[in-house]
């Protein structure tokens, strides 16, 4: 008879074989977050900035198979259930993809054209300030030398 430390052993080897056990404890990990989260503390607004940064990261994460990472990202963030209308995302960020480009996410072709871009400032890219939810700093955001 198999004593329950075999048994444990075979579970856990059979749950990873079958890949869900990495499925499992990303679950658990999602359903503690939402059961710890504290829905009486008001979140800033969900500014355009932050939706389509939200938007691009939702589809990497969702894209690579990280589902619960996804979800909790969108509870936390305030993020819309149903995804941004990929098309919709593309224009706002003023992109033109090609057939080749829509086969993954956004946010690899971004990454992608600035890495192999180069322009007349040596490759940089020139930013201007993005507008912040209410009652947020720069400073707020960006960790200080105690971080």
């Amino acid at each position: 008879m198999a004593t329950i430390t075999e048994l444990k052993c075979a579970v856990r080897e059979t749950l990873e074989s079958r890949g869900v056990l990495s499925q499992l404890k990303a679950r658990i990990r999602a359903e503690v977050f939402s059961a710890l989260d504290d829905q009486t503390e008001p979140r800033p607004p969900l500014s355009h900035e932050n939706l389509l940064i939200n938007e691009l990261i939702r589809e990497y994460l969702e894209f690579n198979k990280y589902r619960y990472t996804a979800s909790v990202l969108t509870a936390e963030s305030g993020q819309p259930e149903v995804p941004l209308d990929r098309q919709f995302l593309a224009n706002e960020l003023k992109v033109a993809e090609d057939a080749g480009s829509k086969s993954v996410p956004l946010l690899y072709g971004l990454v992608s054209h600035f890495l192999s871009s180069s322009g007349d400032n040596g490759g940089k890219v020139f930013l201007r300030g993005a507008s912040l939810p209410a009652g947020t700093t720069a400073s707020s955001t960006l960790p200080g030398p105690e971080a």
